[in-house]
């Protein structure tokens, strides 16, 4: 048993680095529990004892906290409230937040949704679940921090553009074209996540044909990376190409991404389903849609992407 546990852990380990976690818990008992497992798996800890004294200390610190998993029910303020507030906030809505419920009712869970939380755990918090919903919040931590180093790279210059496009296969020109595209949105930071979770979509689950079923076990394997290299040299898959366009309209900006895959049904994933609100993976378009675009629109097929800032007119085709 001891063994399982082991690699279990070293695979979560595997996928993070040391991340500074804000339990925000006003009950002494699950905030023990919360840092034991926190610590186990290397990261570091903060507290808080409530969405007030979060905030708090947040705004005094913001650099000082990388994820935060918070309760939602606790006295002075409630976790709802001060999700809300924190996501109010400039430098830390885009920090991701892992609440705690008691309840797992999808308009309980829909409420945080819209709040801007996309990762959930329900009472009483198993350690395999936590470990499992932090380590995607981690990657999205690190994968954040990647784009965010290119996007300080291309901040000139943008003005004078109104169009152009890119040919893209892999993770890593994800990486470096992310936050150049962003780059050319009045505020970067606040599409630079989005922009990425959509061209990682299109290279994973487009052109790479890696289902939602399929990533999960790889995950658990620690096999994800290694996979998607492996596919990439199949001669089924080596042609392929995302096209990543940028266009300056009247309207607005848009973000046109298109693959070569299948497509797929992406009307299941523009939002989270309260179902799978607790699974390690699968909220990359929802955060592109609720969090990082005003419009985030597929084709019938499921292969194009048209993601626009903008308070115009619908879009076409």
């Amino acid at each position: 048993m001891t063994q399982v546990k082991e690699q279990k852990r070293s695979d979560i380990l595997a996928l993070s680095r040391e991340t500074k976690v804000m339990i925000v818990e006003d009950n002494l008992i699950s905030r023990t529990f919360l840092e034991a497992q926190i610590v186990q798996e290397g990261h570091t800890v903060v507290h808080a004892e409530h969405g007030l004294d979060a905030i708090t200390k947040l705004k005094e610190n913001p650099e000082g906290v990388d994820v935060i998993l918070m309760d939602r029910e606790m006295p002075v303020m409630d976790g709802l409230t001060a999700v809300k507030r924190i996501k109010s906030e400039p430098k830390l809505r885009n920090m991701p937040v892992i609440m705690i419920t008691g309840t797992d009712s999808d308009d309980a869970i829909d409420d945080g949704l819209n709040a801007g939380v996309f990762y959930y755990l329900t009472k009483p918090v198993k350690e395999e679940m936590l470990r499992s919903v932090l380590s995607a919040a981690v990657r999205e931590v690190e994968n954040r921090e990647k784009v965010q180093t290119e996007l300080s790279k291309h901040r000139t210059g943008f003005d004078l553009m109104t169009s152009f496009r890119f040919e893209l296969k892999n993770l890593e020109h994800v990486n470096k074209l992310s936050g150049f595209i962003a780059s050319c949105f009045p505020d970067p930071s606040r599409v630079v996540a989005g922009v990425s979770e959509l061209l990682i979509n299109a290279v994973e689950h487009g052109n790479l044909e890696i289902g939602y079923e399929n990533k999960y076990t790889l995950l658990q394997a620690n096999n994800w990376e290694a996979e998607v290299q492996r596919r990439l040299l199949l001669p089924k898959y080596a042609d392929r190409v995302v096209v990543a366009s940028v266009v300056k309209k009247q309207d607005g900006i848009y973000l046109v991404v298109e693959d070569q895959g299948e497509g797929f049904d992406w009307k299941k994933y523009v939002r989270v389903d309260p179902s799978r609100a607790g699974d390690s993976h699968g909220r990359g378009i929802a955060l592109a849609a609720m969090s990082s675009f005003d419009k985030l629109q597929y084709n019938e097929k499921g292969n194009k992407a048209v993601a626009i800032i903008t308070q115009g007119e619908s879009l076409e085709w």
